[in-house]
């Protein structure tokens, strides 16, 4: 493992969930998570098939945190692809919206602290990567820090407070973790906005500059 400080980042200002109704869409996130600016949709009927070759992990403080978030999700309409279980790294579980986005809602912590909370403390967005080294390497040149690196298996790129975190981990080994198979293909549904302009990365995502208009 390695850790290096954080000097230059590019920060993640929101992501753009394609949907087939961001209405629709606005109404589940709004009812599941409590997610606000972070999170905004686009109308999209873009092909997509199987894996999207992403995930998005939910951070809280505490088990009772994670069964709250992920109760009120399966109320609003989610499905289950990992249930909450305990792990020797924590607690949590794995569900899909109803756009077909997979979600995973986890704590570090293996016991309560206090009463359940929707607070959440921070955003993961985890791409399946076909080859690690090289999708770094193409991240470094955009300004970001590498915060951790556990060799060819996962990186996370150091983030400025109170923004999404972006971290790259093996495409079959996170869909693994997520409970589905690594296959897929056709759009990731997803457009990631920041302050590094506007390309595509890799493995296929696309980033675009941060723009006011751009909430749904």
């Amino acid at each position: 493992m390695t850790s290096v400080a954080e000097t230059t980042a590019t920060a993640i200002t929101s992501l753009t969930l394609e949907v087939p109704d961001p209405a629709a869409a606005t109404a589940f996130y709004h009812a599941a998570f409590g997610l606000g600016s972070q999170l905004r949709f686009r109308a999209s009927e873009a092909p997509t098939t199987g894996f999207r070759g992403f995930t998005l992990s939910l951070v809280v403080s505490q088990p009772a945190s994670v069964d709250g978030l992920i109760g009120a999700a399966l109320d609003a309409g989610a499905t289950v692809l990992k249930p909450v279980a305990k792990g020797f790294w924590g607690y949590g579980g794995v569900i899909a919206a109803p756009d077909g986005t997979i979600w995973k809602v986890a704590t570090s912590s293996k016991k309560d602290s206090g009463p359940a909370t929707r607070e959440i403390d921070d955003i993961v967005l985890l791409f399946g990567t076909a080859d690690i080294a090289a999708s770094k390497r193409f991240y470094l040149e955009r300004g970001l820090a590498v915060a951790k690196s556990f060799g060819r298996k996962y990186v996370e790129f150091a983030t400025p407070s109170a923004h999404v975190k972006l971290a790259l981990y093996g495409r079959r080994a996170l869909a693994k973790d997520a409970g589905v198979a690594s296959d897929g293909t056709g759009s990731h549904r997803l457009v990631i906005s920041s302050e590094a302009g506007a390309f595509t990365d890799p493995d296929g995502f696309a980033w675009e500059p941060e723009s006011p208009t751009s909430a749904s």
